[in-house]
């Protein structure tokens, strides 16, 4: 699908479950399990969606998904599927890794970033070795000081082949990758999630990284209890809703295993879904 100057498709670089509790918050589960039924382990289904974006001499990847090589007390925790990886995902779309330029990671959490990398014996190899890697400093900083809260979404082993292989390059706020190609900074979820708005202009693609991982997370409260400051995220999500409708974004989904994109309609001053579209 064109946006602006830049094609964007998407593929699934694996899938996974989530506590649905942890997912809605304090949203009664009375009232998610109805919209995500929860298996017998109360997990719901997610998947690790990404971007790839081709335009102006590059070809971008958004978040890499979790990779493989999982332990087993991880495999029980969150159902890891070993179905499909990004290297695989990306080959089926026609691109080899070794012609990405450019990796966008909106925060290093395992299931947005430890797919950075692949197995190498003992070691681990970079899976996009030619490309730039793009964070925010803050992120950087948070990912190897975390909290009790959020210290197992880091794996610290991979993330540190970027500064290794010395493929990553930092930013302090928004910037803009390429015209039409901009990212927005947010810090309810995790401090410097950077996510893209892709087009520039009315129409443009809001890739949703976990500001709303899934369609169900557009009402303000449904928050995920993993966001360290979940009113920072409602405030954030607010003004992003306000944004989206007025510009008719279309928000893609990072970890809706039902729901790939949809624009937002309002209705006084709620907003819900609008109807489901294929990135295509």
């Amino acid at each position: 699908m064109r946006f602006g100057e830049w094609n964007v498709r998407t593929c699934i670089a694996g899938r996974f479950g989530l506590d649905g509790g942890a997912m809605f918050g304090v949203v009664p589960k009375t009232m998610w399990e109805r919209l995500l039924p929860p298996d017998s382990f109360n997990r719901v289904p997610m998947v690790m969606r990404i971007l790839l974006v081709e335009g102006q001499g590059r070809t971008v990847v958004v978040d890499v998904g979790a990779g493989g090589g999982h332990s087993e007390k991880n495999r029980q925790i969150y159902a890891f599927e070993d179905t499909e990886h990004v290297s695989d995902a990306i080959r089926a779309l026609g691109v080899e890794p070794a012609d990405v330029t450019d990796v966008l990671l909106t925060h290093l959490h395992f299931d947005h970033g430890a797919g950075i990398v692949e197995r190498d014996g003992d070691d681990w190899r970079l899976v996009f070795p030619r490309a730039v890697h793009h964070l925010q400093s803050s992120q950087w900083r948070h990912a190897f000081a975390p909290n009790a809260r959020d210290r197992a979404s880091y794996y610290e082993d991979r993330i540190r082949v970027l500064e290794r292989e010395k493929v990553l390059r930092l930013y302090d706020g928004p910037w803009s990758l390429a015209p039409g190609f901009d990212l927005l900074v947010f810090d309810g979820h995790t401090p410097g999630q950077q996510l893209p708005v892709i087009g520039g202009g009315d129409g443009s693609l809001f890739f949703c990284g976990d500001l709303f991982p899934t369609h169900h997370h557009i009402p303000t409260p449904y928050v995920m209890s993993y966001d360290l400051y979940p009113v920072t995220s409602m405030e954030e999500k607010a003004a992003l809703l306000e944004r989206a409708e007025a510009g008719k974004w279309l928000l893609c989904f990072e970890h809706d295993a039902h729901v790939e994109a949809c624009r937002v309609v309002r209705d006084g001053k709620r907003f819900s879904a609008g109807e489901a579209v294929r990135i295509l």
